[in-house]
């Protein structure tokens, strides 16, 4: 009797409801293809694979089921771990698992998915956030997240990668959650408990190379990758070369595999501009595609890291764009960085941090869309007039930049605690997406180093680039501040970035500044609107700027940010300052509220005409005018 199959994905085992499991690889590059069966139901075992069309070979095993462990053997040579496998229980170098993703008992059914308006991101690293650094632990954590007011959690990329610790970005297994956090259905019981906490979860994937450990494709077929394009990270991806088509499905069927069998919300496509592809639909676009389609009527979103920023990524792609739903704004960041540091070396070269260029960003997203930058030495992004707010994601950390920050410090150690409350508030109230980084939330005392747990050779090379990449920097390029590189291969410096939650109570001012905020954000009519053109602003000092937010008749809300001095605005020849129509303005919050360890906010709207504070962020809104002599 012949068992039919029936499958989900063109790659991989998968059990069949009927019974057993079918394996299935592409594997043009051997003439013969064994599946060894090396432990669990069905083995020991070693069964010829039967070669199939296009390099495809495959196998029906009625005994095999969940938890079997298998590699494949190639012309009767090597043992591999299977390109697809769902779990690799001892690393990437290890045998695979067979996982059965009918078993975990969801309880998200009436989940509706999130689109990207009115979302608050909140960037994890699992092996960090907590100090055991799983998956269990982290889900712990979740209503405490959404009572703060997230929204989204964005997990670092979780994809099977070598080591004892990483970012997550060198991973090789695509299908397979890192056991470094738990089984695959401890990540499922993970976005169950988020969306049972109003949650929404993306996952960052890396799609455009693989980790240089562990990565055994060419053993499979040398046409995963190509040397027409340069990578800045290894060998390139063939998304439209010679046999590109099983590569671009096997990415293809990635994308659909965390959105049905993890019910994930979207995802982050990690360092877009090194997907190289010139085929007649970008493999970007058909990921989109093939992402809607899994959702089967939920809602996701998909958010794009482009480093030339490259605005058509999140146009629909009825309109020649690419489908996608947001993009990371580096220039938010950068100017930030400026603004509260006074440093604008290296890549921040082209900032200087200034009032107008947060007014440009809040208004048209990117502050480069095609002028000339002098750290590239040619010009920078593309026009994006006409997206609307939503379309960026701000943020003033992330894990990248506070391990670029020499000592790898969050920015309160960077800048003073009045500035950074003020440009907590300038991203939280922006009518952009924010995000914030793990911790951030809370003001964490805990670094965020570049860490990776490698070979000795290869740990070797990635010490000797990390000090290389810092030396961009004049001030960390000094032989005193090169001591302060750490080896990312230290397992104290991994260990060092874990968050110590007690923190939260601890650091309770920051905690309940962040927390008021997004109250603010979530529960305002007018500041939650991120309305296309919702605001105006004006520079109206060297360092202080005021936004006015239009709401509808006339229930406008101001906020006054300012990064520099006291201001004393006498006159005050900015329309903007002015009131609704028989309305003053009356202070709905400040970042100098003593709870958040503030001095106190006289009014800024004065009889001696305005008074901006120093150091300080005010938000209003219009109440009844009770002076009518002041009329």
């Amino acid at each position: 009797m012949v068992m039919k199959t029936k499958r989900r994905y063109p790659i991989g085992a998968e059990v069949q409801p009927a019974g057993g499991t079918h394996f299935l690889v592409w594997a043009p590059r051997p003439g013969k293809v064994e599946l060894v069966l090396e432990s669990g139901p069905g083995a020991p075992a070693v069964i010829p694979m039967k070669a199939l069309a296009d390099g495809y070979h495959g196998a029906m095993v009625p005994v095999a089921t969940a938890g079997t462990r298998y590699r494949f053997r190639l012309d009767g040579k090597g043992d591999y771990p299977d390109p697809a496998s769902r779990f690799q229980p001892d690393g990437p170098h290890g045998s695979s698992q067979v996982v059965d993703p009918t078993a975990y008992d969801w309880q998200d059914a009436g989940w509706p998915g999130v689109s990207v308006k009115g979302q608050v991101i909140y960037e994890m690293h699992v092996g960090t956030f907590t100090k055991e650094g799983t998956f269990a632990a982290a889900q712990n954590e979740l209503a405490e997240l959404a009572a703060c007011g997230i929204t989204v959690v964005e997990v670092m990329p979780v994809a099977d990668f070598p080591g004892r610790f990483g970012w997550g970005y060198d991973g090789v297994g695509q299908f397979a959650p890192v056991w470094l956090y738990g089984e695959p259905d401890d990540f499922r019981r993970f976005v169950d408990t988020a969306h049972q906490n109003g949650l929404g979860v993306i996952l960052d994937v890396v799609y455009n190379h693989f980790g240089p450990s562990g990565n055994y494709l060419k053993e499979y077929s040398t046409d995963y990758f190509t040397d027409a394009y340069k990578n800045e990270w290894g060998e390139a991806i063939n998304f439209d070369g010679k046999n590109s088509r099983p590569v671009r499905e096997f990415f293809l069927a990635n994308a659909a595999y965390w959105i049905e069998e993890f019910h994930l919300d979207g995802l982050r496509l990690d360092a877009t501009q090194q997907i190289f592809d010139a085929s007649p639909e970008y493999i970007v676009t058909a990921i989109a595609r093939r992402v809607r389609k899994a959702a089967a009527g939920r809602q996701t979103i998909l958010v794009a890291e482009n480093e030339p920023q490259d605005s058509n990524l999140v146009r629909p792609a009825t309109a020649g764009g690419n489908g996608l739903d947001s993009l990371w704004n580096d220039d938010f960041h950068h100017s930030a960085m400026v603004a509260l540091t006074g440093r604008n070396e290296a890549y921040y070269t082209d900032y200087l941090g200034k009032p107008q260029e947060f007014l440009s960003m809040l208004k048209y997203g990117y502050l480069y869309q095609g002028q000339r930058y002098k750290w590239q030495k040619g010009r920078r992004g593309s026009p994006g007039l006409d997206l609307p707010p939503e379309a960026f994601v701000l943020y003033i950390q992330n894990h990248d930049q506070i391990a670029n920050s020499g000592r790898s410090e969050r920015l309160q150690f960077l800048t003073s605690p009045g500035r950074l409350r003020a440009m907590t508030a300038l991203l939280l109230l922006a009518p952009g997406t924010p995000m914030l980084f793990q911790g951030q939330e809370f003001g964490a005392s805990t670094p965020f180093y570049y860490f990776s747990d490698h070979d000795p050779e290869l740990a070797k090379l990635v010490r000797e680039g990390r000090a290389q990449f810092t030396q961009q920097f004049r001030s960390l390029a000094t032989p005193e501040m090169q001591s302060f590189v750490k080896d990312p291969g230290n397992p104290s410096v991994f260990e060092q970035c874990k968050l110590d939650l007690g923190e939260r109570e601890r650091h309770r001012p920051v905690y309940d500044l962040h927390k008021d905020l997004l109250r603010l954000r979530r529960e305002d009519p007018v500041f939650s609107a991120q309305a296309p053109r919702g605001l105006d602003g004006a520079v109206v000092a060297e360092e202080c700027l005021v936004l006015r937010y239009f709401g509808q008749e006339g229930d406008d809300r101001l906020l006054v940010v300012n990064f520099g001095r006291d201001v004393h605005l006498d006159p005050a020849p900015e329309p903007l300052l002015a009131p609704p129509a028989g309305m003053a303005w009356g202070i709905v919050w400040s970042s100098e509220d003593p709870k958040y360890g503030g001095t106190g906010t006289p009014h800024p709207d004065t009889q001696e005409n305005w008074r901006m504070q120093g150091h300080a962020a005010v938000a209003l809104a219009p109440v009844p005018r009770e002076d009518k002599k002041d009329a």
